[in-house]
């Protein structure tokens, strides 16, 4: 689905956040958004997904999500959101409860889905039996179970060491490659922004605004961080957000 944000602003109070956000999203594409702490990442993204409603602007549908999609909008979060006392078969089933789909379609749908992000043997298992990793996968799997038009993605895999961020980032590049979805991607990782971004749009320190939106054209399957052009596009990345991502920091350290 192909989503634009239209002149978003917004303020806590006297605090303005936020400030004429302007952002196309298109279909089958992921806009990673990047920026200093506190430039209002995680607030647009919310706004993107109706949690919270903006000062001012719009967040529009260009296009109307699939038939077969059961959610327009999911979200995956940075700390997992599972059931400890459901297994990981019953924590993507809790996503499809409410839907009017058959039981035969439910138990489908999860079969198709634990298998692309390689759960299906640990169906049974229970969230404290498993990995870092294995939990993020489980959530994963429990947005794809509802076929999202857009997922939200809130640094997924900001809370897990380097060596599993890696491997989940191989997984979300291979669930792209054979299913290709919409996604906005919050992330404080550049490096994370470069592999997975289609689109990287960077905000400015607070009050948050779009400074620039870089483009990288090379297929999310054949980049590598060893290539000359993906270390470029990071170098770029940083080189526009260093100062005040300095700032920034020491605005947080100070208080």
């Amino acid at each position: 689905m192909h989503l634009r944000v239209e002149g978003l602003t917004h303020s806590y109070g006297e605090l303005t956040v936020l400030d004429d956000i302007t952002l196309d999203i298109p279909a089958g594409q992921i806009l990673c958004l990047v920026g200093p702490s506190g430039c209002g990442k995680s607030t647009l993204l919310r706004m993107i997904g109706g949690l919270e409603k903006p000062d001012a602007g719009a967040v529009m549908a260009l296009d109307k999500p699939p038939a077969t999609s059961l959610n327009p909008l999911t979200y995956i979060f940075q700390d997992f959101a599972l059931l400890p006392w459901r297994t990981v078969e019953g924590n993507v089933a809790l996503a499809l409860e409410h839907h009017d789909i058959t039981a035969a379609e439910r138990t489908e749908i999860i079969t198709d889905v634990l298998a692309r992000t390689r759960l299906s043997d640990f169906a049974n298992a229970v969230p404290r039996q498993l990995s870092g990793g294995m939990k993020q996968r489980v959530a994963i799997a429990r947005a794809l179970a509802v076929r999202p038009a857009v997922m939200l993605m809130d640094e997924p895999l900001s809370a897990l060491d380097a060596q599993t961020r890696e491997l989940l980032m191989d997984d979300l590049v291979g669930l792209f490659e054979r299913t290709p979805f919409t996604a906005i991607y919050v992330t404080h990782n550049l490096d994370e922004a470069v592999r997975l971004g289609h689109r990287i749009a960077i905000l400015s320190r607070r009050p948050g605004r779009v400074r620039e939106v870089v483009e990288i054209d090379t297929p999310l399957s054949q980049r590598s961080m060893t290539d000359p052009a993906l270390a470029e596009a990071r170098d770029k990345l940083w080189n526009a957000m260093r100062r005040e991502a300095m700032e920034a920091d020491l605005e947080l350290s100070d208080a």
